[in-house]
């Protein structure tokens, strides 16, 4: 065997390791006695137990030189005893250091037989306090780590363990037994293994601790479950240094880590409707809610998002919720996390579906309750799709879990919110499910107004058109070209109108109005107006006497005030006879010079009543236009009307191009997508009279 190694109990080379701070910690001083008890034996710790150097001690009867004279027959008799029997001694006793007084020595004492047959006895002695003191901490550590609540670990240097304690077998349900030898991913697995292990060796490397890292995972006795851990990590090391391992603490903090994940989506859920409030229903548009709807849900709630109302109700023709039979959908919005084959597999927005009883959403809109699969099959998926084709793409889509909320409001089922989890790998909940369903009760009364609302506007709109002229009728001496556009963002339809009124020897009225106010009182009350302007111009009435008997009209109309512009076109003389009742000035786009504001008295809007209209001419020559138009062409909300009727000037640059591309390009350049107001356009200009134009009107 060479130098510097040795032999384990397996036969095996064992490499020589570094002394061990305990013995130094202890102090063991070691002593031999012949059988005569003459100390033949003195070690150096001896002399710093006794204070007797080598010298001092060697040759001298121990009992003389170490114990009191009241105690050595009991130590000569407990001499005589180990060397005669062979058996040690154990034990505390006072001894008389150099110093003088006493002192207590915890001794072992054993009989030495050497290859001559001569007896000696070996004695190893310890400061008693101090052993005591050792002893104390060991039982202590022994104590703490064995009835300690928190796992504790002490792992080698190559991180497999050497011990743990019972909390820790409590805590990975695993053994001790079964713990030694193994590392720590093989008995803990954290989700994190690879960090903290990496964070370990740099505990082993550097010494600096590890403190309350948090970490999960689920262990071998409850595979199910996710655990919560908070783990420190602490380098042993031993005398001069010595790396010897390491230590790891592991405190279960599951239960704090469930209510802290449960707050957290807690207070997820209540930002999600915060959300959802300020999100879903900012217009009073069917399709733009349920999109606003699909969009809230996903990814927070959902993977995957559908709205799907019932046809019937979009409508508004459903009779009643029927409990069976098919049924037929059409789908507002879908929208999913990522692209995916789910995406494909719903029906295409704004399309109708047919969706049979035995299917998911259809016993959803029956029943008016949520379905939920947290765990989805294929049978499942095939009475979720509208087709095998489809259930087989969502099943490699990966829909694992899948839930359906009504869309109630006002105790009516409108269709339903269809959700699907593909990445999220939690299945869905009933927290889930009370979630859902308050976020479709919200979005279903915005859904309900916007079809209501929708429905209203429809009819008004229709009522406007059908009061509005069709194309105007050609006029001799006239070219004449019109526009009537709804407002782009207004919850209703205005009173704006347009007209192109015949009369006697080619004369031709020209009308624009505007009947402050909106929805199907305003167009009604544009009906009436523009009935009795064409009555009253009939009669071949001074434009201001025409305005004085629609102000008596108008004032007779509750609530209702109106603007007018009622101009006549003269083409024998070649002039335009205006008045004007609190209309925007019309415009005047002479053949040779550029476009200017007629100069017209303003007047009071019609209703107001009391207040003379005044006729004013202007002279309209040939290729001359007037162009007429309401408010919402140049009033916005930001914009001074002054720079917005600048802008309209420029824009009428160009006298001989087509009235059609006047008024196309007047709409498009003035008009934004979110103005509130309709606008009426009508662009008039004068062209040469025909030779038998003479006589009645046409």
């Amino acid at each position: 065997m060479t130098a510097g190694s040795f032999r384990g109990e397996e036969g095996g080379p064992l490499a020589a390791s570094g002394p061990s701070g305990l013995l130094d910690v202890l102090g063991v001083a070691a002593a031999v006695v012949d059988a005569h008890g003459r100390i033949v034996f003195w070690s150096p710790q001896a002399e710093e137990l006794f204070g007797y150097t080598a010298a001092e001690a060697l040759g001298r009867y121990a009992a003389r030189l170490l114990v009191q004279e009241e105690h050595r027959d009991l130590v000569v008799r407990l001499f005589a005893e180990v060397m005669l029997s062979g058996e040690s001694w154990a034990g505390a006793f006072p001894i008389r250091p150099k110093e003088g007084g006493v002192r207590l020595v915890e001794f072992r004492n054993m009989r030495l037989l050497d290859s001559f047959g001569d007896v000696y006895a070996l004695g190893i002695a310890a400061d008693h306090g101090t052993v005591r003191r050792v002893e104390r901490d060991i039982a202590l550590s022994e104590r703490l780590v064995s009835q300690s609540p928190i796992g504790l670990a002490v792992l080698d240097t190559d991180l497999r363990f050497l011990l743990v304690n019972p909390a820790l077998e409590r805590i990975d349900g695993i053994r001790a037994g079964d713990h030694t030898g193994r590392r720590i991913r093989d008995t803990l697995p954290f989700q994190d293994i690879d960090a903290l292990e990496t964070a370990l060796r740099g505990v082993l490397t550097t010494g600096t601790p590890v403190l309350d890292r948090y970490t999960v995972g689920r262990t071998p006795s409850d595979p199910v479950g996710e655990h919560a851990w908070s783990v420190s990590f602490y380098r042993l090391e031993g005398a001069h240094e010595r790396v010897l391992g390491a230590a790891a603490s592991i405190v279960d903090v599951t239960e704090r880590h469930r209510a802290t994940t449960e707050a957290d989506r807690a207070r997820r859920r209540l930002a999600l409707i915060a959300d959802a409030s300020a999100r879903v229903g900012t217009t009073l548009e069917v399709d733009r809610t349920a999109h606003e709807l699909a969009e809230v849900t996903v990814p927070e709630l959902a993977d995957v998002a559908a709205v799907d109302v019932l046809d019937s109700v979009l409508s508004c023709r459903r009779p009643g919720a029927p409990v069976s039979g098919p049924e037929l959908f059409r789908a507002l919005a879908v929208r999913a996390v990522r692209p995916t084959e789910a995406l494909d597999a719903a029906d295409p927005a704004g399309e109708p579906a047919m969706y049979g009883g035995d299917r998911l959403i259809t016993r959803c809109v029956h029943t008016g309750r949520p379905v939920l699969v947290p765990e989805v099959g294929k049978a499942d998926l095939l009475r979720i799709a509208r087709n095998a084709d489809a259930a087989a793409q969502l099943a490699r889509a990966g829909v694992h879990s899948y839930l359906a909320v009504p869309l109630i409001a006002r105790g009516e089922v409108l269709g339903a919110l269809d959700l699907k989890r593909t990445r999220n790998p939690l299945p869905f909940d009933e927290d889930d499910t009370l979630l859902a369903s308050e976020l479709a009760a919200r979005a279903a009364v915005a859904i309900d107004n916007a079809r209501w609302y929708q429905s209203v506007r429809n009819s008004a709109i229709t009522l406007q058109r059908s009061l509005l002229p069709g194309r105007p009728p050609p006029r001799a001496g006239l070219e004449i070209a019109s526009r009537y556009q709804p407002a782009q963002a207004s919850s209703e339809v205005g009173g704006d109108w347009y007209d192109v009124i015949p009369l006697a020897d080619d004369k031709t009225a020209l009308v624009v109005g505007d009947v402050m106010g909106s929805g199907i009182d305003a167009a009604a009350t544009m009906g009436r107006l523009r009935t009795a302007t064409c009555a009253f111009a009939d009669l071949d009435l001074d434009p201001a006497e025409v305005l004085r008997h629609l102000d008596k009209i108008t004032a007779g109309l509750e609530h209702y005030i109106a603007t007018c512009l009622f101009a006549v076109h003269d083409p024998r003389q070649g002039r335009c006879r205006i008045a004007n009742a609190g209309h925007l000035p019309p415009v005047l786009l002479p053949t040779g010079g550029s476009a200017r504001l007629v100069d017209l008295p303003s007047g009071a809007p019609l209703g107001v009543g009391g207040i003379p209209f005044e006729t004013i001419g202007i002279d309209f020559s040939v290729g001359d236009q007037l162009i007429l138009y309401t408010d919402g062409l140049v009033e916005t909300r930001d914009d001074p009307i002054d720079e917005r009727l600048e802008a309209l000037l420029h824009l009428l640059d160009d006298p001989g191009r087509p009235l059609e591309d006047t008024c196309d390009l007047l709409l498009r350049s003035l008009r934004r997508p979110d103005d509130p107001d309709d606008v009426a356009l009508l662009i008039a200009r004068s062209g040469p009279r025909a030779p038998d134009s003479a006589g009645s009107p046409s």
